[in-house]
């Protein structure tokens, strides 16, 4: 029993776990955003059902093709394809399941626009990215094409269009996913550097991606602005709560020579500002 458990748990931290709940808030929140005040209880089930099997899948792909630059890694060195305890040929099969699974849940019980928007996502991280991060400090960019997918997943789902909610929903998150990872480069530089991966803190300077954290700070402040029509003038004040933190801790980095504690700092600072932003999204159309 025991090992059952074992290779169960072994087999979920594959698919990233903590990937799969962040990007589930944000597919509600573009449920919720698309939907308005009548929500589709049973529809963002399995919207948020199908595209976390697909986003699952995608996250166990990004673990076989990463497998040799994560044994470099501290942070990334046990993963279960670097320590050999999932064959890769199991992990591409197990990946190739939840996809399919993701796919037809999505086909069965969405719209085209939905499914079509999702293929794009999948597509985009595991194809584009996975081959851009290692070539590119770019790379980052690319990748915050596909993980701006899930809202808008969730908004045409609710709504079978895209529309200027749909589109300030993607660039919404590329603009948040930026000094995310850039948080994530800063207080993981070493690692990066060990595996020779081209993130921006290693090619254009500690300093430099600062003030590129701080404009895409305040470029996440002026779109979420845009979403006010929306989603009413409560949102609006749960925002400016959010940016305000958000804002306050980039500006703060500018004073401390000491980068990797406040990259952490970001790291956290920008959780706290996406999920309180769908979270709200949520709750006010409950």
């Amino acid at each position: 029993m025991d090992e059952v458990k074992s290779s169960i748990k072994t087999y979920a931290l594959l698919t990233k776990p903590g990937i799969i709940m962040g990007n589930l808030i944000a597919i509600a929140g573009g449920f919720a955003l698309g939907m308005g005040e009548k929500m589709a209880y049973g529809l963002l089930f399995l919207t948020m059902l199908g595209l976390g099997l697909m986003i699952a899948s995608s996250c166990v792909l990004n673990n076989f093709i990463d497998r040799r630059i994560d044994a470099l890694m501290e942070r990334t060195r046990k993963r279960a394809l670097v320590l050999g305890l999932i064959s890769a040929k199991k992990a591409l099969f197990f990946a190739a399941v939840l996809g399919i699974a993701g796919l037809i849940l999505l086909i069965k019980f969405t719209n085209n626009l939905t499914v079509a928007v999702a293929l794009f996502g999948y597509l985009t991280y595991v194809v584009l990215y996975g081959f851009y991060k290692r070539r590119t400090h770019y790379g980052t960019l690319v990748g915050s094409l596909a993980g701006a997918v899930p809202p808008v997943v969730g908004y045409c789902a609710a709504t079978n269009r895209l529309d200027l909610g749909a589109f300030l929903l993607f660039a919404l998150l590329i603009v948040w996913q930026m000094p995310h990872f850039f948080a994530i480069a800063l207080y993981r530089l070493d690692d990066y550097a060990r595996a020779s991966l081209p993130v921006h803190p290693l090619k254009k300077g500690v300093v430099q991606t600062k003030i590129q954290m701080l404009l895409y700070v305040l470029a996440f402040g002026g779109i979420a602005l845009l979403l006010i029509p929306y989603a009413g003038w409560k949102f609006a004040l749960v925002l400016s709560i959010l940016c305000l933190y958000w804002l306050g801790t980039a500006v703060r980095g500018f004073r401390k020579k000491e980068y990797a504690v406040w990259a952490r700092q970001m790291f956290f600072a920008s959780l706290w500002a996406i999920c309180g932003l769908f979270i709200s999204l949520v709750l006010l159309r409950a």
